[in-house]
């Protein structure tokens, strides 16, 4: 899976290719706008597919991965809110550790109700540490996991908890404003992060404007997440795809 391949294993903390991940909710697709997107998807070279969100409220879920399957090579991974969300048609999951809360379910819990179902499974399963950051409102994400968001102006606070993810093994940093987040993580933040740990680094939330895309990028996020925004303005995937790929070698730009 491709997800092995983020950083250069001889130089742990050089950043290696850019990737971009399309976030998929379930709840806000239907068959013609998610076959629009996974066109336009394909078409842009995108790297991932994360499908889920952090209240499902349909049973889409199967069916649009189901659709992916069918009309892309692009891989799919599970962004669960808990173990109901398991899918073994998907490639992968990020197995999400909420390192920026303290709410045991979320840190261990649903895990544990997974883990036998995982373990038969073929997916391939990327054990990552969560972490939410308050970019201006409420997310859902912080709503139903109970926890507090890390604050803003705190990297301090994000770069000891990413520390903290990394020394317990977890193979992945996820900061993430959450969907809707008013604003992006500050490059503040990112970089501090960056510099702090060296696994992969995926940023998510608030990531609106080609600006605030190259703004991420060179804090240091390995992967920027884009899903609300492309939702409503599609058009934006294909100027994400655009900025990421100007950070990759020419003849990688297939990847």
């Amino acid at each position: 899976m491709p997800f092995n391949n983020f950083r250069e294993k001889q130089q742990p903390k050089s950043t290696g290719r850019k990737h971009f991940a399309v976030l998929l909710d379930p709840d806000n697709l239907d068959e013609a706008r998610c076959l629009q997107l996974l066109h336009m998807s394909e078409a842009s070279h995108v790297d991932f597919f994360f499908v889920g969100g952090s209240l499902i409220t349909t049973d889409n879920q199967a069916s649009i991965i189901q659709l992916i399957k069918q009309h892309s090579q692009i891989p799919v991974i599970l962004f669960p809110s808990n173990s109901l969300h398991i899918d073994k048609q998907a490639d992968g999951i990020l197995l999400l550790s909420l390192i920026s809360g303290r709410n045991p379910e979320f840190l261990i819990g649903q895990h544990v109700l997974s883990s036998p179902i995982l373990k038969a499974s073929q997916l391939q399963v990327y054990p990552t540490g969560y972490m939410l950051v308050d970019c201006g409102r409420q997310t859902t994400a912080s709503y139903m996991s109970g926890t507090t968001p890390i604050p803003y102006d705190k990297p301090a606070i994000a770069t000891c908890t990413a520390m903290a993810g990394e020394l317990l093994g977890l193979k992945y940093i996820y900061l993430d404003g959450g969907s809707g987040a008013a604003k992006p993580i500050s490059a503040e933040m990112i970089s501090a992060v960056r510099e702090a740990v060296d696994v992969p680094v995926i940023v998510g939330g608030g990531i609106n404007t080609v600006e605030k895309a190259k703004a991420a990028l060179e804090a240091g996020a390995d992967v920027i997440v884009v899903g609300n925004h492309i939702e409503k303005n599609p058009g934006f995937l294909a100027e994400v795809s655009s900025v990421v790929n100007s950070y990759n070698p020419a003849l990688d730009i297939h990847r």
